[in-house]
């Protein structure tokens, strides 16, 4: 694979007009537009049939983690707001159900908005059903190290935010959250509590189409990544090698990997997070193969690059047998892991087919992974979604892409 340290990020800019933001989600799901590439040609439907775009017999792997009410806003005496933005769990985390079901108090690392007018010692929020309080214990680089604690001690940190807490609708769509929005900023799917993003490319899919799908025996399966904050941020250096791409964790089923290496060839990925994962999972496979004894793995940005893993001659199948091998001798029946797996241009994808995908903002990691799934071609497809009058981002329409 060629290594993507040198890309610069400024090659992969395209204007984005307010206009073409999509600010609100369709009244239906499957009304969306769908943008078909395959063979260096573009062609469009809606989402309502894109069974009829894929292959008989392949396999559709989605992202079944669930959004969580991640805003929390603190009122002060003196009127003014200070929002906390809860982004990850600090503390060990061996499987985010556990998280979410702590009791009493939890520290997680948090975005504060309004942090200058933050004097007191805790912020106290009373809705006469239970108490919250937060305290800042530590400054990290780029966040707080929040501690939340709550009475009664009875509710789990899941209640807790679910009560107090609002739906974290992405940056760019500049409007306050609605009522809507708890239930259209979910997939209809969503099971794992500890997203703070939707999987969007998820939030096009209904039952009817999930119907269609069976009809052309065209099977489904489930990886759970919860989506942090990360994913919206921006690259700020002019080269890749001077940016630290996101980590976001991933849970995925025994079963799941077995059925994936069953379905190899016919592999679609509904979603950058379910790629992320699906590709990471080949990773893991190949340091294990190369490394039987090795302590629990984690992907890091520039693993697949560098020359220990750089075209090890690993098959897929060899790569997930030994993380098959590993898991049983283990007795693992779930890999929860970390992965910060960087997809851009220059990387050669393992097990997919295709990827099922939102239009991504200039200048984002997430282009970049559109840049390397259509061999550069990704200007093509948005100047097209551009000029037809597509819409752009979380509840924007979309793409499916032959790899």
């Amino acid at each position: 694979m060629t290594d993507p340290r040198k890309i610069s990020i400024l090659d992969f800019s395209y204007d984005l007009p307010a206009e073409k933001i999509a600010l609100h989600p369709l009244p239906q799901r499957d009304a969306s537009k769908l943008l078909i590439y395959k063979d260096g040609n573009i062609s469009e439907d809606v989402y309502r049939n894109i069974a009829d775009h894929l292959p008989e017999n392949s396999l559709l792997v989605f992202n079944n983690t669930r959004v969580i009410n991640a805003r929390l806003r603190f009122k002060k005496a003196t009127g003014s707001i200070i929002e906390i933005f809860c982004l990850e769990p600090h503390d060990n985390v061996n499987e985010y159900s556990s998280i979410m079901n702590k009791k009493g108090s939890v520290r997680w690392k948090c975005f504060v908005g309004g942090m200058s007018k933050w004097k007191e010692k805790e912020l106290i929020s009373d809705n006469g059903q239970f108490i919250l309080k937060a305290v800042v214990e530590d400054k990290l680089t780029d966040a707080y190290l929040i501690r939340f604690s709550w009475e009664p001690s009875s509710l789990s940190f899941a209640e807790v935010l679910q009560a107090a807490g609002d739906i974290p609708l992405p940056p760019y769509i500049k409007r306050t959250t609605d009522t809507a929005d708890t239930e259209r900023y979910q997939t209809i799917y969503a099971k794992f509590e500890g997203s703070v993003a939707a999987p969007t490319a998820g939030l096009h899919f209904t039952e009817h189409i999930f119907q269609q799908l069976q009809q052309k025996n065209i099977e489904v399966d489930y990886i759970t990544l919860h989506v942090g904050a990360g994913t919206f941020k921006p690259v700020k250096a002019a080269h890749m090698q001077d940016h630290e791409m996101h980590a976001e964790w991933i849970d995925v089923d025994l079963n799941t990997i077995k059925h994936i290496q069953q379905q190899q060839g016919k592999i679609f990925a509904v979603g950058t997070t379910s790629a992320r994962t699906i590709e990471s999972l080949y990773w893991l496979g190949v340091k294990y193969k190369l490394d039987p004894s090795a302590e629990t793995k984690s992907i890091h940005q520039w693993d697949v690059y560098d020359a220990s893993l750089n075209d090890p001659g690993i098959s897929v199948t060899a790569a997930l047998d030994a993380l098959i091998e590993m898991m049983k001798i283990r007795k693992l029946n779930r890999i929860f892991t970390q992965t910060q797996l960087l997809i851009a241009p220059g990387y050669r994808f393992k097990i997919l087919k295709g990827l099922i995908t939102n239009f991504h903002q200039p200048q984002s990691t997430l282009l970049l992974l559109v840049a390397a799934a259509t061999n550069g071609e990704w200007k093509k497809i948005y100047d097209y979604a551009l000029e037809n009058n597509f819409r752009f981002l979380s509840y924007g329409d979309g793409n499916l892409i032959y790899l």
